[in-house]
């Protein structure tokens, strides 16, 4: 039997909209703050119970820095992006922390979060690389043709700023006609050892450089309207495919769940290498809930 310290105890629940757009938007993430570290299994029974895509728990440390871990429902991820801008801005919201700048500790490292008081900027870790499934497995999965994907001239890649996704360029006007299969998605992320597929095609309205979505079923997420550790991914692929040099991104997602947001991302290069990727937006915060686990 499981022995859970919390059991009977109500744990407060802070639920955010991170990366909103005009305030409107965004992706539903928890927070919890700790006093002291508790198990795993009771992170995951939280989560579960505030069935949100990711919750954040958050310890502050003695030196001033904070211990973040990430929960989906299923699993524990090693960093979100989008929860840490819902954490941080909610600390700011609660006056927890002032304008500055900050260190979380997750399992993808120690990584810097800038709050300012119109937006939170956190630093993703430099980006890894390798190759991805074929056009046909993805297409597939996506339920479209491959040429979808192939009249593009981009490459299917797995790049990782904290967490590997699947980057997948569709033509321009496709992506809200994606009709994805989860169980080939799942099938597909399991094999290449990733999260799930970030789906992207240019924007031509001046203002957002691309719009994408996000299947992640292997997490027990179907789709997501802001994925902050996919984006910074998805800017150093473009900045390495596109041979773009210092560039600054905004990015919309969600936009088939009627939940338009917003991602900025900001790459910096030097001597042809990318040496800082950063990524941020604004959050708001709904409600405070209690859960009895």
């Amino acid at each position: 039997m499981l022995k859970v310290k919390l059991l009977n105890q109500g744990v407060d629940v802070y639920l955010m909209d991170a990366f909103t757009f005009n305030e409107r938007g965004g992706n539903p993430a928890g927070v919890v703050f700790l006093t002291s570290e508790i198990a795993d299994e009771e992170k995951l029974l939280i989560a579960n119970q505030v069935g949100v895509s990711e919750t954040a728990f958050v310890i502050k440390r003695p030196d001033g820095d904070f211990d973040v871990t990430f929960f989906t429902p299923e699993a524990e991820v090693d960093f979100c992006g989008h929860a840490t801008l819902a954490t941080f801005f909610c600390m700011r919201s609660l006056g927890f922390v002032k304008e500055g700048e900050y260190r979380q500790h997750t399992k993808a490292g120690m990584l810097n979060v800038v709050v300012t008081s119109s937006n939170i900027v956190m630093e993703q870790v430099l980006p890894s690389t390798r190759i991805g499934p074929s056009a046909k497995a993805v297409s597939e999965a996506l339920g479209v043709s491959e040429e979808v994907i192939l009249r593009t001239g981009l490459p299917i890649e797995i790049v990782s700023t904290g967490l590997p996704d699947i980057i997948v360029p569709v033509e321009v006007g496709m992506l809200d006609r994606l009709n994805p299969d989860y169980q080939l998605i799942e099938k597909i992320s399991r094999e290449y050892r990733t999260i799930g597929l970030h789906v992207f095609e240019f924007s031509h309205d001046g203002f957002f450089s691309a719009q994408c979505r996000n299947y992640a079923p292997l997490f027990g997420i179907n789709e997501e309207a802001a994925t902050g550790s996919a984006s910074g991914a998805l800017g150093c692929y473009l900045v390495k495919h596109m041979k773009l040099r210092d560039k600054i991104f905004r990015f919309g997602q969600g936009r088939a769940m009627k939940s338009q947001s917003m991602i900025q991302v900001m790459i910096d290069i030097d001597n042809h290498s990318i040496v800082r990727v950063r990524v941020g937006g604004t959050a708001k915060l709904n409600k405070k809930v209690k859960v009895i686990i």
